[in-house]
């Protein structure tokens, strides 16, 4: 199961490049992937891998007391849907070969992001957790706005693109939160859990925990009132269409809520939100098809109106409404997928989409007229077809419901069946306006210049509709499949079988009722247009989304407005006025414990504190923006003297050096700003500052002493050593904790300075490219220099002989120290933060003493690739566990005994701490290279302009003379 996750994931990654370089050949080779996985699913079913509630699991421990393990369960619910999610996704993925006639940048990311989101709903439906569900639930939404923008230049891709992450996201947010509630609530953060849990009923706040996971399950699989994403998302090409919006995404909330049924129907919230919003949805989608003109915009209310419908019997819960909705599911997923390709293949060859365009097409295309036929006759639930059967049965479901009896059965039933009579209108009328002639004796101009429809295109819709027929005729296999599920949630349950007969019974007249209403309202559609109003009577969904975003858009502008006026000083008094009021107004407002103060643990603390209030007094009243600077650095070295002084040698190293290279880059920044500052604030401003100051420092103070003595329990840092012995093979806590116990926590934050080192450096760069071509460092000596950079020139000879010296006696040396801290820091003070900050201030002091030269023949490397590298390196350490059956960043020791040097000990951890080093060093090139070289190329460059500038008005003006000077000559001459 994993594995095939896994192939997945890895074709999606491989996929641009094999695009690239094979075309569109290189969907099929992408389809063999969930093609594959398609055959491997069927086989187990069909070998009866999944009765009596047998399932396939794979689980990796990862933080397990914040429920975070990796927890997948392939059960018969998670194969059924994944034939759905690998099957339909094999022949969207071979229609994308016929569809796409070239093969620009952007189809292959598309292929790569269509074989993600059949990765990630694979991951979704066999997610056993439902933290890990949700990962997946959110990547789909991402994945889908990637691909409804896919035609990111037009502006109605890029809304429709923005509108259906908007929704769905927002949607699996308040899911999460409903997700968390119930865990807290119940204890339960795994589907496999539900079941053992029999007091739903008497669960406190189980309602709003239940409604708030519906939430999710509404918007992604489009009901009112979040139906309006999905029209909306047909501004993406047809594949995505046939696989997302009818096969895939929007069966995400469909699998939800067949997981959580047959438990959740108890809880009385469950009923009021899904079975009155479900046939509300039908009911609307069904009548808004009716009046479309596009055919995608047609099926697209079709599938809003299809979801309501499989959304009403699949809520019921009970075993006969949960075995008609997934063959609901089922016959939806192949008639609409079917249908979204036809139209792709219209709209391929003839350039239209347009029903007024069209005419006659049936008549040419008779192929694809017969295709579209069968599907729509599934859809619209006519006999011989596996949409009748499945109609059928959730109409005898529905009928005989013994959850829902009296009014609310009869109510719902009568929905569905008027919902299922517009079915059948709007299937005619999508017939109609695609094949027919209209009454036209020849056929329409985009008919007459239409090309030839390629196999590719006609083929995996044909495929379907085959098997739409197959089990519209032969319905056991599929029967069989659902009905072990059916039996793995109820054990003794008895439901009818799927089949095509069942006798003269009140579903088939039922049926029959729908068939010939439906065809009375197509018959009747004109009648029926006096109805279609301009303005939507109760309003359009889509008009109230885009009033929300304007009316948050101002609220959020006139906030801005009034916090954010343009000056550092307003922004930085709101800041710190906030600040002070809320940590004190909670304080005041809750429980305080007694305060227990102590002066010091050794006089030598007040020495550092004492230097601290010197210095922030200096800082605060200096006007040199140089000696500020110092200043407020000479606060931190004082910091790392109390760390020191506290036993945390670690801490004092870390904070020195960090300190000392901050110095240094607000050095390279200064020298381009003014020397002095010039403050003109008024006296009474000044006062309202230092209150100000006064405020913050007595707030700070006040909550930490309160926070210092709040603890009631032992702290952590009692047991972190023994831990980090125990686990991370170290004795030093605090490398240990980074690298290791702690280490996704720094896997984040040096993904942070990744991002942060890009940006110093775009900023400076301004869209210009930042790469640079690597070499292997070579030792250059010419003359009698010290150093490598700057051989000649006047710079280099007016270089102080005492800075050369100085560099070239103290890089090596901090070089050995940066290794040495490097692999000494799992057990003593260092660890790859220390050592690659000592590196990098090694490569400063090259820098410092001779310029950009000196720092390219130090180390001519890209840093995009030592950034790159450090983040494979640290990712490798999290991944590569995972291939030994250990939770992600385990830790393993290697006790090895090597000549000369003796017994060795190496953990795994330092794979992950070098690429920390690496990343600190090519966090600090980024920073020299563009706030220094950079900027010092461009002043060079502005100053070369300038020069020339000059020499070319002195040219000019030296000619203008001596022009003149000739003509007073002639004058004189004459």
């Amino acid at each position: 199961m994993t594995i095939l996750l896994g192939a997945l994931a890895l074709s999606a990654i491989v996929a641009p490049l094999l695009i690239r370089t094979c075309g569109r050949p290189a969907f099929a080779l992408l389809a063999l992937v969930p093609a594959g996985g398609f055959v491997w699913v069927l086989r187990h079913i069909l070998a009866g891998t999944f009765a009596d509630g047998q399932s396939i699991r794979a689980h990796y421990r990862w933080l397990p007391h914040y429920h975070l393990d990796l927890d997948f369960r392939l059960d018969s619910l998670s194969a059924l849907f994944s034939l759905i999610i690998l099957g339909i996704g094999a022949l969207v993925l071979l229609y994308c070969w016929g569809y796409f006639d070239s093969n620009p940048y952007r189809l292959s990311l598309f292929g790569g992001q269509m074989v993600a989101f059949a990765t990630a709903m694979y991951g979704l439906v066999t997610s056993n957790s439902f933290l890990l569900m949700y990962i997946f639930w959110e990547i789909t939404s991402v994945l889908s706005f990637l691909l409804v923008g896919y035609y990111g230049e037009r502006a109605s891709s890029r809304r429709s693109a923005a509108q259906a992450l908007m929704i769905t996201g927002l949607g699996g947010l308040i899911m999460l939160v409903g997700i968390i509630l119930l865990g807290r609530q119940t204890g339960v953060w795994y589907l496999s859990d539900i079941p053992t849990y029999t007091t739903w009923e008497q669960t406190p706040r189980i309602g709003a925990a239940v409604a708030l996971i519906l939430c999710g399950a509404i918007s992604k699989s489009a009901i009112a009132p979040a139906h309006f994403w999905l029209p909306g998302a047909m501004a993406a090409p047809t594949p995505v269409s046939a696989y997302l919006h009818s096969a895939a995404m929007v069966k995400a909330g469909i699998y939800l809520v067949a997981r959580l049924a047959p438990d959740f129907h108890v809880v009385a919230t469950w009923y009021l939100v899904l079975i009155p919003l479900g046939v509300f949805t039908m009911l609307l989608g069904g009548w808004m098809a009716l009046k479309q003109r596009d055919l995608k915009l047609v099926l697209a209310y079709g599938t809003v109106s299809q979801l309501g419908f499989i959304t009403t019997v699949m809520a019921i819960g009970s075993p006969d409404a949960l075995h008609a909705g997934l063959a609901l599911t089922f016959a939806h997923s192949l008639f609409k997928a079917t249908l979204f390709m036809i139209v792709g293949a219209i709209d391929h060859t003839t350039g239209t989409r347009d029903i007024t365009d069209l005419a006659g097409l049936g008549r040419a295309q008779p192929l694809i007229a017969g295709t579209a036929i069968l599907a729509a006759a599934s859809m619209a639930g006519v006999p011989l077809l596996f949409g009748f059967i499945a109609k059928e049965t959730a109409l005898d479901a529905v009928l005989h419901e013994g959850l829902l009896a009296g009014m609310p059965g009869q109510l719902t039933l009568v929905g569905l069946v008027v919902g299922s009579i517009l079915t059948m209108a709007y299937s005619l009328y999508f017939l109609y306006g695609a094949f027919s002639a209209k009454g036209q004796p020849e056929p329409s101009e985009a008919v007459r210049g239409m090309h030839r429809i390629g196999p590719l295109l006609w083929g995996p819709p044909v495929v379907l509709t085959a098997l739409t027929l197959l089990l519209g005729l032969w319905p056991k296999p599929l029967g069989a499949a659902i009905g072990m599920h059916v039996h793995n949630v109820e054990p003794g349950a008895h439901v009818e079988e799927l089949a095509l007969w069942h006798g003269f019974t009140i579903p088939l007249a039922l049926s029959a009722v729908i068939i010939a209403g439906g065809a009375i309202m197509f018959w009747q559609r004109d009648f029926l247009r006096r109805f279609h109003f301009d303005v939507p009577g109760l309003g359009s969904a889509d008009s109230a989304y885009d009033a929300t975003l304007d009316f948050l858009r101002n609220i959020s502008l006139r906030m801005t407005a009034s916090t954010q006026r343009g000056s550092l000083a307003i922004n930085l008094g709101i800041i710190f006025a906030v600040l002070t009021l809320l940590p004190v107004g909670a304080l005041l407002m809750g429980e305080r414990p007694d305060i227990r103060m102590e002066l010091w643990d050794t006089p030598w603390q007040a020495i550092p504190c004492f230097t601290i209030v010197v210095v922030s007094i200096g800082a605060a009243v200096s006007k040199n923006r140089l000696s500020g600077v110092i200043l407020v650095g000479v606060t931190g070295y004082c910091m790392a003297i109390l760390f020191a002084l506290h036993g945390a040698p670690d801490l004092a190293l870390t904070q020195t050096l960090v300190e000392t290279i901050v110095m240094v880059v607000f050095m390279l920044v200064l020298r381009k700003l003014p020397t002095e500052t010039h403050w003109n604030a008024t006296p009474k401003k000044n006062r309202l500052r230092a209150w100000l100051s006064i405020a913050v420092g007595l707030a700070v103070t006040t909550v930490g002493l309160h926070a210092m003595n709040s603890r009631s329990a032992d702290p952590i840092s009692l047991t972190i050593p023994e831990l980090a012995k125990e686990q991370g093979h170290g004795n030093n806590a605090v490398n240990v904790l980074l690298v290791d116990i702690r280490s996704w926590d720094t896997f984040g934050e040096i993904t942070v300075l990744i991002i942060a080192a890009i940006g110093v450096a775009s900023l400076i760069y301004r869209g210009r490219s930042f790469a640079r071509p690597s070499r292997r460092p070579t030792l250059r000596v010419a003359g009698r220099r010290w150093l490598a950079g700057q051989i000649g020139g006047e710079r280099a000879r007016n270089r102080s002989l005492m800075v050369d010296v100085a560099t070239r006696l103290l890089f090596p040396a901090m070089m050995v120290l940066s290794v040495y801290f490097f692999f000494a820091g799992h057990n003593a003070p260092g660890g790859g933060f220390a050592g690659g900050l000592v590196a990098s201030l090694a490569f400063t002091l090259r820098y410092l003493a001779g310029g950009r030269e000196e720092l390219e023949e130090t180390l001519p490397v890209d840093a995009g690739k030592l950034l790159g590298a450090g983040l494979l390196a640290s990712a490798a350490a999290a991944v590569v566990p995972l291939f030994f059956g250990k939770a992600p960043l385990s830790s393993a020791l290697w006790d090895l005994h090597l000549p000369l040097i003796g017994d060795v000990h190496v953990v795994s951890p330092l794979v992950f701490d070098a690429g920390v080093y690496l990343i600190v060093i090519g966090l600090t090139l980024h920073i020299l290279r563009s706030l220094g070289g950079q900027l010092d190329r461009d002043e060079a460059m502005r100053k070369q302009r300038a020069r020339d500038k000059a020499r070319a008005m002195r040219r000019r003006h030296a000619a203008r003379a001596a022009g003149n000077a000739g003509h007073v000559g002639k004058e004189k001459t004459w």
